[in-house]
């Protein structure tokens, strides 16, 4: 029997970095079959003996079930940082977050290599996000417990809980010589994934923080509303900084909303058949549920034409990878800021049973134009750095970074080396280096946020957010400053 297809669905893991998955079912026979042919009878006969060694002769006496998941954790965690086994726990926070709602801090993590857990981005809006934690901590210790001694899926079940409990995470932050303690308060995290709002007269701005079943319809009504109040549109700039990614409908959807009708977004291949699929802007491709009707027909047409800025970031990954990939492919928008993170797989979700299931690195996604972001990211077509770039820079916050990471298929062709890379470099005038500057900024900011605000209303501050001028700068026109050539 062949492997059944049954839903193509998207699944993020909040905690850690977003991922793009379909679902399959295997039945009994099928494994059976796919393993008679294939069994490493020497392999298999040294874990039974390793098994049996363990059993008889470690400390304390341990569980058959720990004993076989812990092999099963490890066998998948050793292939890739997005594979792994997912217990009762795990798998039924994976389906929660396909709610877009979750109990927990709001943070995205990876494995560190130093056996750190480091935080890839913080939600906007989140306890993690509102107490302070900032993309590139490093989290060394949850509630007292090292997490070294945690696997990624262990430290995030620390960090989840009950709604209203506290959880005491001490992060490691460039440029502070003693750790930093945090106590924050686990909420319910729904995340409003629009949030929109004018820059400046005739030009919008709209922030996706993440990808949601929803977030294709809640761009529509921004859209539509941006271009009800504001008939002399002239420009957007779409916000994709520090986006983890979710779902690969949302992504499709929201590309699909800026590119013609029925344009191809992304596609994916990888060994197995049915992981080489191609994605349109079209509704059996972006909705999330059955829909009667094409949505983004409804895009107000100016939205297929007017100049676009899209932000990234090192936290740019997965999802937002996708778009901006897309658009930056069809000319559609101008890429400004950072390298991203370059999530570049897909995961399939695999059913054990009816509560346990592997995660599996089954393909690759690319871009239109066939480029793989896997490990490389989306490069800008400005590179627009902002005044922490020294700090993030410093921390290698990327894809390319994590263990056992996938390299990029594509490594072979002709590379444009940096010194030769004639890539426009945008600097801002003093970086942020020491704590209190930090706070300081942190300060100034939080005095000029209202104390009520809309859910979908983006907080902007121009005067302090360097790649924001900047994307608004180049939206109307104006010249680059001059490069030094001896720039690198």
């Amino acid at each position: 029997m062949r492997v059944k297809l049954f839903n193509k669905i998207i699944l993020s893991v909040i905690l850690g970095v977003s991922i793009v998955n379909y679902v399959y079912a295997i039945d009994d026979k099928t494994t059976s079959e796919t393993l008679s042919a294939s069994i490493p009878v020497d392999e298999i006969n040294s874990f039974a003996k390793v098994y049996a060694i363990a059993q008889s002769y470690y400390v304390e006496s341990v569980s058959d079930k720990k004993m076989i998941k812990g092999a099963i954790s490890g066998m998948l965690t050793n292939l890739d940082p997005h594979s792994s086994y997912l217990d009762k726990d795990d798998f039924r926070q994976l389906n929660e977050m396909t709610a877009g709602s979750f109990a927990g801090l709001g943070i995205e993590v990876s494995r560190e290599k130093d056996d750190g857990i480091k935080v890839v981005a913080p939600i906007d809006g989140t306890p993690a996000y509102k107490a302070g934690i900032k993309s590139g901590d490093l989290i060394i210790k949850i509630d007292n417990t090292p997490v070294s001694k945690l696997s990624l899926n262990e430290a995030i079940k620390k960090m989840r809980g009950a709604v209203g409990s506290k959880v005491a995470v001490t992060i490691s932050r460039k440029g502070e010589l003693k750790p930093l303690a945090f106590s924050v308060v686990r909420a319910m995290i729904s995340v409003k994934s629009i949030k929109y709002t004018m820059l400046a007269p005739n030009y919008a701005y709209i922030r996706i923080t993440n990808f949601q079943a929803d977030t294709t319809e809640n761009l529509i009504i921004a859209l539509k509303k941006l271009a009800s109040q504001n008939q002399n549109l002239k420009g957007l700039v779409l916000d994709l900084r520090d986006d983890p990614g979710g779902l690969l409908q949302g992504a499709v959807g929201v590309a699909g909303a800026f590119l013609p009708t029925n344009s191809m977004v992304v596609y994916t291949a990888g060994r197995a058949a049915n992981s080489n699929q191609k994605f349109y802007a079209k509704p059996e491709d972006y909705a999330t549920s059955k829909l009667k009707t094409d949505i983004l027909a409804e895009v107000p047409h100016l939205f297929k034409t007017i100049p676009m800025v899209v932000l990234v970031n090192q936290g740019t990954a997965s999802a937002s990878e996708i778009v901006s990939g897309a658009l930056q492919d069809y000319k559609r928008a101008k890429i400004i800021g950072t390298t991203s993170f370059g999530k570049g797989s897909v995961q399939t979700v695999i059913p054990l049973s009816e509560d346990t299931a592997v995660k599996l690195t089954t393909a690759l996604y690319y871009t239109p134009n066939g480029r793989s972001i896997q490990a490389k990211g989306i490069k800008p077509d400005v590179i627009v750095k902002s005044e922490y770039s020294d700090i993030y820079d410093s921390w290698d916050l990327s894809e390319a970074n994590l263990d056992n990471h996938l390299g990029n298929p594509t490594n072979n062709t002709v590379q444009v080396t940096k010194d030769k890379d004639n890539t426009p470099v945008i600097s801002p005038p003093k970086q942020i280096s020491t704590q209190e500057e930090i706070n300081a900024k942190m300060k100034r900011q939080k005095l000029k946020q209202p104390t009520v605000v809309k859910e979908d209303v983006a907080i902007v501050d121009l005067d302090t957010d360097f790649q924001l001028q900047w994307a608004l700068n180049i939206l109307e026109g104006k010249p680059l400053p001059a490069q030094n050539k001896s720039h690198k």
